[in-house]
């Protein structure tokens, strides 16, 4: 199969969108199809990327307005012409919003099968930015998947708000996670010293610093006795948060083993957003067997067995967040119980059975492409 992957975001890029993609089109290659991918260009000056295992095409781009991580393709022939060079049998919208709309209007010309995959929640996006917008932000959605052949939810909550609004087309379509790469026997004691030098528990959060993460709710953790907070990843939330969360330790954006050994070296895992359509890094935290406390919303909804595997709690609750995180830091039987049912619980996960899970999908648009025509 020839794919093109229109992605929104892609690596050096840090996040769901861009890390699902790489994945996607590593799985792709290791079975022996073709895909190209379609990105913004990322910040002048930055150095190339060199993890991608087929073609990228980048597009001009500008940084978003006060989130300048983040970059918005501008117009360009360059994503058209690609579809067309490439004789795409089928193309992929990682999270269509910007770019991702301007892909499925060329697979449309061009009569191309499309799959669009749902990853970012905008209506959440547009109540914590713009605080109202959320109708909006359901029309454009509505818009742009139900052009699609097939769209793609990451959980049972994200297809339940998709179908709900009117999206035509869904399927339930999970993400995998790396158990090579995180895994409990990456925990470092020195590291352990360095970020908690008088031996307190751990409570570490990995992601985004953003308002829809909502990573203030760890303040209640912080003031908990015998307990330190770390954070992990980067973003324009940074300096309020420093200045939230006394007492934190802030490590910046991590990634590859390193990341994977500070996730072994948590005691726990806590995440805070309301907004996930899936949540990779609570995946992440149970490979590394973890127990996770995160909101009772979204994707953790699906990934986290409340009392067996961590802690759900109401969203936007940061007592609930302080009360869960006291809870298992009284109890270290119950940390290793919830930390070895949650690597348990995800070791089937794999980024290729996911993958081979998506070329099913694939298949399947292709032959209803076929039997339409042939009607």
């Amino acid at each position: 199969m020839r794919v093109v992957i229109v992605t929104e975001s892609f690596p050096p890029d840090v996040n769901g969108v861009a890390h699902c993609a790489l994945q996607t089109a590593r799985h792709l290659v290791d079975r022996g199809h073709a895909p190209v991918v379609v990105a913004p260009a990322p910040a002048p000056g930055h150095k190339p990327d060199t993890s991608a295992p087929c073609p990228v095409v980048h597009v001009p781009s500008l940084p978003l307005p006060g989130y300048p991580q983040v970059r918005v393709a501008l117009p360009s022939r360059r994503l058209a012409a690609t579809l067309i060079e490439h004789r795409a049998d089928v193309v992929h919208l990682a999270s269509p919003f910007v770019l991702g709309v301007r892909g499925m209007a060329a697979a449309a010309r061009l009569g191309t099968p499309a799959v669009a995959v749902y990853q970012t929640d905008l209506a959440g996006y547009a109540r914590t930015y713009m605080g109202a917008g959320e109708a909006a932000a359901w029309r454009r959605i509505r818009s742009v998947h139900g052009a699609a052949d097939l769209t793609l939810a990451p959980s049972s909550a994200a297809l339940r708000d998709l179908e709900t609004h009117g999206v035509p087309r869904v399927e339930l379509w999970p993400r995998g996670v790396d158990t090579e790469r995180f895994r409990p026997d990456r925990r470092d004691e020195a590291l352990r010293r360095e970020l908690a030098p008088n031996g307190e528990l751990i409570v570490g959060y990995v992601g985004r610093l953003a308002p829809e993460k909502q990573v203030e709710l760890l303040a209640g953790a912080c003031g908990l006795q015998g307990v330190r907070v770390v954070v992990v990843g980067d973003g324009p939330s940074r300096p309020g948060l420093e200045q939230a969360l006394p007492g934190a330790v802030f490590l910046g954006r991590r990634t590859g083993d390193d990341l994977a050994r500070v996730f072994a070296s948590f005691d726990v895992f806590a995440h805070t957003g309301p907004f996930e359509t899936f949540c990779q890094t609570v995946q992440e935290a149970m490979a590394s067997g973890l127990p996770v406390v995160a909101p009772a919303a979204g994707g953790p909804l699906d990934l986290v067995a409340h009392g067996h595997t961590g802690l759900l709690v109401p969203p936007r609750d940061a007592t609930a967040v302080r009360d869960a995180v006291r809870s298992l830091a009284a109890d270290a039987g119950l940390r290793a119980a919830f930390g070895a049912a949650g690597r348990a619980t995800v070791e089937g996960r794999t980024w290729a059975a996911v993958g081979d899970q998506l070329i099913g999908h694939y298949a399947n648009v292709l032959a209803a492409r076929r039997t339409a025509v042939a009607a």
